[in-house]
């Protein structure tokens, strides 16, 4: 990612460049993407393909104006990350769910390490509501943050498990990853019955206050832990919504395709 590109991505999500790749600076640069870049699976259900290419990445997420989920998000904001001098490290994680831990793959999350010598730090802004705040990977006690309190505490075979208000997100692997390596499950996502992304439309972001989200076609929003819905029965009244909100701009509606019927 070239200095032209650096430039875009930051006016994106709406801050100057940082002075140095340091912790505060990895602090605001998380907090700045989950304010702007929304977390979304409206490809899915627009029959749109995921490509997991840097060059798609940036073109969806800061060209365009869109979101993403865990491989496109976390993805692009690794590059923007090691282009501003932080050294990255991309990890994979099972997510937990009703029936246990998800597939291998199921997501994307990041090790970083600034200049400054802290660290490492696990940063994520592709997993929907979590942490405001990149959180210490090596500590073990638990984590106040404006999200929520978390905590990571070790797994069987070296791996560690992250949890929030005490329960369990996903479990985090050691090993050291490719992009390349989230490909297969990504389209997994995109295509299985059995993938949650193809059963409902979300799209959401952090906001100053709380959280603003649009499921379905109901537009949620949480301020100060107070939590309201809206139903939204005209369409160009929810595309509206994504436009106002998220800042995207659709010329159709997704359409949730029944599992049963995916393939």
């Amino acid at each position: 990612m070239d200095e032209k590109l650096v430039s875009e991505y930051l006016g994106r999500i709406g801050i100057a460049c940082p002075a140095r790749p340091d912790a505060a600076a990895l602090r605001e640069l998380h907090r700045a993407h989950l304010m702007a870049v929304p977390f979304e699976n409206l490809s899915i259900h627009l029959d749109e393909p995921i490509s997991l290419a840097a060059s798609d990445l940036f073109d969806k997420i800061v060209t365009r104006r869109r979101g993403g989920f865990c491989y496109e998000l976390n993805g692009t904001f690794a590059l923007l990350l090691e282009a501003l001098g932080f050294d990255v490290t991309r990890l994979a994680a099972r997510v937990y769910g009703s029936g246990g831990l998800g597939p291998p793959f199921d997501h994307l999350a990041l090790a970083v390490r600034p200049a400054d010598g802290t660290g490492p730090w696990l940063a994520d802004v592709g997993f929907g509501s979590h942490s405001t705040y990149p959180l210490m990977l090596n500590g073990r006690q638990e984590q106040d943050d404006p999200s929520g309190r978390f905590q990571i505490v070790p797994a069987p075979a070296d791996d560690l498990d992250v949890l929030k208000d005490s329960e369990p997100q996903y479990r985090l692997e050691s090993r050291t990853r490719l992009l390349e390596d989230f490909v297969p499950t990504c389209w997994w996502q995109q295509t299985a019955p059995e993938s949650h992304f193809r059963i409902n439309v979300i799209c959401s972001r952090l906001t100053e206050d709380g959280r603003i989200s649009i499921g379905g076609r109901t537009l949620i929003r949480t301020s100060g832990g107070v939590r309201t819905e809206r139903e939204m029965t005209d369409d160009d009244e929810l595309l509206a919504a994504y436009r106002e909100h998220f800042g995207v701009a659709l010329n159709r509606l997704p359409e949730v395709v029944q599992p049963s019927l995916a393939h």
